[in-house]
């Protein structure tokens, strides 16, 4: 499928969507957010990609907000409406995704860019990162998802502060914080976070779906997370994966998952 904001490449399993707009920072607009969800929704349908990775274009930016100039207009009806949109479109579909999503973050991810990079599983910073919500300096507050996913990841307080004052966490302090798992170099951001996507590939494709179901669940108001949990042990037992992974323990080999 040819995209105009993105960029999306295949390679051993590995499905690498790139959002491309570097004149503008990479700034998510409706059009981008649309093209966004067409290849999460693609790369979730293809049994031959089992993990994807999703940085911005160059260096300088990851995203580096939202397009501003799309809304600035709005009415509070039009206002509430984007924040829904834009949520079931890409940010709350992007958390549910079955398939792993590491978000390799490249130099500035604001506004809807740290939530964007927030709705991933998780993510790695480039030394040059730069995280924040500054969306208050606008006289707006986060409207996808910021205000929900930043205090789950760093705490109350830390985010509170954060989105007050509208301030920036650089790569360290987002490390430390545990914005971001792991800080690398601008070279070795897409390498390093390769390297981890083939670890993830030698396990269970449906057991690591089935795992990312019940770690949601319990960030979800009026959802058991133990019960999802336990329903999700379960079904694991029916799968051919199962099958294949004790067996293969037991016959002291490297087991080879289909994903069924």
């Amino acid at each position: 499928m040819n995209y105009e904001n993105i960029l999306v490449t295949t390679e051993n399993k590995i499905a690498t969507i790139t959002i491309n707009r570097p004149t503008k920072l990479n700034a998510l607009n409706k059009a981008t957010i649309h093209e966004l969800h067409e290849a999460f929704k693609n790369a979730e349908s293809d049994t031959n990609i089992n993990v994807i990775l999703l940085t911005g274009s160059g260096e300088k930016a990851f995203v580096a907000g939202a397009d501003i100039s799309e809304f600035a207009n709005f009415s509070v009806e039009e206002g509430a409406q984007l924040a829904a949109q834009g949520q079931e479109l890409l940010f709350d579909f992007v958390e549910n995704l079955k398939t792993p999503v590491i978000a390799a973050v490249n130099g500035f991810a604001l506004g809807g860019g740290l939530e964007l990079a927030m709705s991933c599983h998780f993510r790695v910073a480039s030394e040059n990162a730069k995280m924040g919500l500054p969306e208050v300096s606008l006289g707006v507050i986060p409207g996808y998802g910021g205000t929900q996913r930043l205090p789950q990841l760093i705490g109350k307080g830390k985010a509170m502060e954060m989105i007050m004052t509208a301030g920036m966490l650089n790569a360290e302090e987002a490390l430390n914080w545990k914005l971001v798992n792991y800080v690398v170099t601008s070279s070795e951001l897409i390498p390093f976070c390769t390297e981890i996507a083939n670890k993830i590939l030698k396990n269970s494709p449906v057991a690591i779906s089935k795992a990312i179901k019940s770690i949601n669940a319990n960030f979800k108001d009026g959802v058991n997370g133990f019960e999802t949990e336990i329903k999700n042990f379960g079904k694991s037992f029916g799968t051919e994966d199962f099958k294949e992974g004790t067996t293969a323990f037991l016959e002291k080999r490297k087991a080879v998952f289909t994903g069924k």
